[in-house]
């Protein structure tokens, strides 16, 4: 099943929690914990999607590049100016999901438009 979600005015966290709980099937009558799902969910208008508090100066996103002293770091504000809200909801929605060998796929239903 095919889900379609307007982004506008609506609240970062939420919708990527909504959306995570599609991506798992969790809202289908057939739920099975070890299969993938095969609900999609489509996402329109994320540029109009809001962030609350103080987060577009503060957030910072980490990774590491597994040297010593390999931590990089990136801000929220940096992240929207170089790719865009549609990868900040891409991995609010990857750092939702369970980390077990069906992440790939679940994100492969993810649709941002």
């Amino acid at each position: 099943m095919d889900y379609t979600i307007d982004a506008k005015n609506q609240n970062m966290g939420r919708l990527a929690t909504e959306i995570s709980t599609i991506l798992q099937g969790k809202k289908s009558p057939n739920y099975e914990p070890r299969l993938a799902g095969e609900d999609r969910v489509i996402v329109k208008n994320v540029d109009g999607m809001t962030i609350s508090g103080k987060k577009e100066s503060d957030k910072v996103y980490y990774h590491h590049s597994g040297y010593m002293g390999g931590i990089k770091e990136e801000t929220y504000a940096e992240v929207v100016a170089k790719k865009g809200k549609q990868e900040v909801l891409k991995r609010a929605v990857m750092r939702m999901l369970p980390k077990n060998r069906l992440q790939v796929p679940r994100m492969k239903r993810l649709i941002i438009e």
